[in-house]
């Protein structure tokens, strides 16, 4: 019959067909790598290449290798119990001297002295007498001796013989209260010492107490406002949206005026008859944790509005109908429904509140300072860029291994959603 079409036309359109759709579809994807392209080059460029910057920076240790590189190979079979031979004392003074600018040598002392007390004055003392009347190598030794004595000291070449490899451990043990003696063995610092430990725990419940308060408060307003109306709830996200309008630091002095002794709130419960004396709410933990949840708020009742109103109405009243007490039903039927909304703004809240730096600054004491301080201070004051960037580490290790458990919490709650 002449309008027949034979098997082999049919394959050969199904084939031809399945050939433009794949075209299509690689077409799409092309497409929408080019579309994602920007986003993926800005994370590249403006996140992955500076964390992972940090990370190697937390590792590495350049300022005695680059500096005194003589001095090292001089080291190398030194065993750290006897005086160093003669040689590495010809070695630093030749060092120091091809030294030419006085912020490497600055950047030299600083680095030794967080090893060995006392290390900068030496080095810059050193330093500055040597380049002004360099000694032969022969009498390197009795030069460096009498221009201070501190030189026949084993500690100070103890310092500068385990930084001389410039890839060390060293910055992340000290951010977990560890250190390595002079025969490379682990062991804790002492408890006058050790301080970094007390501080990530006092990040950690800072955080956490911010986050429980910011649930605790924001679970209600979020279930009222999943219960209005679409208008009025979107003009009611407004107000909650609101201190994203306002800088940190406007909000931080206005909690300043609020909680200080002859602010308004003490004035307002004297008024009251509720209390006899001003509260303490400035310069300590109470006034860091009130700031702080009513800046980190909205990141809890964002999530939870958005998940609760997914959360149909009719649930409620099917297990009330079933002869279920009302508040019953609550915990048991809506509440379980909203652990993904629970678990994301606790996650952001938490993540948020531990890398905080200017509040607790302001607000807080100094036992109140969380582990941001102590990042900014070995930056902008020690100029320890290593510490830094290992306590920085050290946050981020923490902020992973949270996500990782929000991941399990959120979908165990999808689970029994």
């Amino acid at each position: 019959m002449g309008g027949a079409v034979t098997p082999a036309v049919s394959a050969a359109g199904g084939r031809e067909l399945v050939r433009r759709l794949r075209r299509a579809q690689r077409r799409q994807q092309w497409r929408a790598a080019a579309l994602t392209a920007p986003l993926l080059l800005f994370l590249l460029v403006f996140f992955l290449v500076p964390l992972a910057a940090m990370l190697l920076r937390g590792v590495e240790n350049p300022e005695v290798a680059d500096a005194l590189p003589a001095t090292a190979r001089a080291l190398q079979l030194w065993d750290g119990h006897h005086a160093p031979p003669d040689a590495a004392y010809a070695a630093i003074v030749a060092d120091l001297y091809a030294i030419e600018e006085t912020a490497q040598a600055g950047a030299l002392a600083r680095r030794l002295n967080s090893e060995a007390p006392g290390a900068r004055s030496l080095i810059m003392g050193t330093y500055r007498a040597i380049r002004t009347d360099p000694p032969p190598p022969e009498k390197a030794r009795a030069a460096l001796l009498e221009l201070d004595v501190r030189w026949a000291e084993l500690d100070y070449w103890r310092a500068i013989a385990k930084n001389t490899q410039r890839w060390t451990p060293d910055y992340l043990l000290a951010a977990i209260d560890l250190r390595r003696d002079v025969e490379g063995n682990l062991q804790r610092l002492p408890a006058e010492e050790a301080v970094f430990g007390d501080i990530l725990l006092r990040t950690f419940a800072i955080s956490a107490t911010v986050t429980v308060v910011a649930l605790l408060m924001a679970y209600p307003l979020a279930f009222w406002l999943s219960t209005l109306p679409e208008r009025r709830a979107n003009l009611l996200l407004i107000l909650v949206l609101l201190p994203f309008w306002t800088s940190v630091l406007v909000r931080i002095a206005a909690w300043i005026v609020l909680l200080q002794s002859n602010g308004l709130i003490n004035r307002g419960l004297q008024a009251l008859g509720l209390i006899d004396a001003p509260l303490p709410l400035l310069f300590n933990r109470t006034g860091v944790i009130i700031a702080m949840v009513h800046i980190l708020l909205p990141f809890m009742i964002l999530p939870l509005y958005s998940v609760m109103r997914s959360v149909p109405a009719n649930y409620l009243r099917a297990a009330v109908s079933l002869g279920s007490h009302p508040l019953a039903a609550f915990f048991r039927v809506y509440v379980p429904q909203t652990y993904p909304g629970v678990a994301a703004g606790c996650l952001l809240v938490f993540i948020t509140s531990i890398g905080y730096y200017v509040t607790p600054a302001l607000l807080g004491g100094a036992g109140d300072q969380m582990l941001s301080y102590y990042i900014a201070q070995y930056t902008n004051v020690e100029v320890n860029w290593g510490m830094a960037c290992a306590l920085g580490g050290v946050l981020l290790g923490a902020t992973l291994v949270l996500f990782g458990f929000y991941r399990r919490v959120a979908r165990g709650g999808l689970s029994l959603g």
